[in-house]
């Protein structure tokens, strides 16, 4: 509209020169400023303050160990201070929601795990909507689980280990970061496949759960590597089996569940950072820019690849729809083993 009356006030007017044409050109470029779609001030400061980055687990796990490494490079790519913030509990659902009820402006994120974007739907009603609540950023990184025992279990490797569990039913536990996590899941569906019957003892993250695995409270651990393989190096903790499709570059002496005995086995971790939904689209384009570049990093590529993370780095609509092909996966998968949450 306003460009029809700049226009009109051309047509109309009776001054001529190069000085009307001049004015008249100035005052039809200001109309198209004026009628452009306006790009909110905070996108395109943005950032113009700390970011609260945060870790939905306590301290010690894989998810923390991914986050301070990617919190330790990326400020010097967004230019400002990122603060590592746990808050564990209710396997990842208080700090998930923090996050989801957060203002959309980008300065609080979360990285949220295949537990509560993934798994969680299938197994209890969520107190926030893993896709209408968010808004993806990247998947990070990806990772094989593994499985670990305490030196006082008389197997070496995962055969042993079932033959073992089977001869003494209801007497072996495993210990997991949590109620619907994806250690719990994998160690139900590996329950049915192997016909034997593990107790689940689930704690408010892995840290405290590694604790007791190594002092022999608890039997046998399915968690990131990230957590479990320094322990590992040390003998204090016996490596049975890798969940993943192929054996670990971290650990390749490690055979995987499916080449163990159980064809087909595959439960693999996966971490994505993302922020509350709505927040403006140029925020979330340059959060994913520099959270790829904090990953491609030599320091951090090589210190995550060390502990057998594989590092991701995806598109925002390709994170999205990841989540969405994930908690259909998992929706069969807890259908077929009976998992419920405890």
């Amino acid at each position: 509209m306003k460009i029809t009356w700049c226009l009109h006030v051309t047509i109309g007017s009776r001054a001529v020169g190069s000085s009307f044409t001049v004015r008249c050109f100035s005052l039809i470029l200001l109309c198209v400023v004026l009628s452009a779609p306006a790009i909110p001030a905070h996108a395109q400061q943005y950032p113009t303050k700390p970011v609260r980055f945060v870790v939905p687990f306590a301290p010690g796990g894989s998810t923390d160990t991914l986050a301070r490494a990617i919190g330790i490079r990326l400020p010097e790519y967004l230019g400002q201070q990122v603060v590592v913030d746990n808050r564990p509990g209710a396997n990842g659902d208080i700090g998930m929601l923090l996050v989801a009820k957060a203002p959309a402006d980008g300065y609080t994120i979360v990285l949220g795990y295949i537990a509560n974007l993934g798994i969680g739907p299938s197994l209890y009603k969520m107190p926030y909507d893993p896709v209408k609540d968010f808004a993806p950023v990247t998947q990070v990184a990806g990772a094989s689980n593994i499985m670990t025992a305490h030196p006082s279990v008389p197997a070496k490797n995962l055969k042993e280990f079932v033959a073992y569990a089977k001869a003494n039913p209801g007497a072996v536990n495993f210990a997991t970061a949590g109620v619907a996590s994806i250690g719990h899941l994998t160690g139900e569906y590996l329950n049915e496949r192997a016909g034997m019957k593990m107790v689940h003892v689930p704690y408010k993250g892995s840290g405290q759960a590694i604790s007791d695995l190594v002092g022999g409270h608890v039997k046998v651990m399915i968690s990131g590597m990230a957590s479990t393989l320094p322990h590992v190096k040390t003998g204090k903790l016996r490596a049975l089996a890798v969940t993943g499709p192929q054996r670990s570059q971290a650990v390749p002496d490690v055979p995987t569940i499916a080449e163990s005995g159980f064809p087909g086995f595959e439960a693999r971790s996966w971490f994505g950072v993302l922020a509350p939904a709505n927040t403006p689209k140029p925020v979330i384009t340059r959060l994913h820019a520099d959270i790829v570049k904090a990953l491609q990093h030599p320091d951090v590529k090589q210190r995550l690849t060390g502990i057998g993370f594989e590092i991701v780095g995806s598109s925002p609509d390709e994170f999205g729809a990841y989540i969405r092909s994930e908690i259909k996966k998992w929706a069969k998968v807890v259908k077929a083993s009976g998992a419920k949450p405890e």
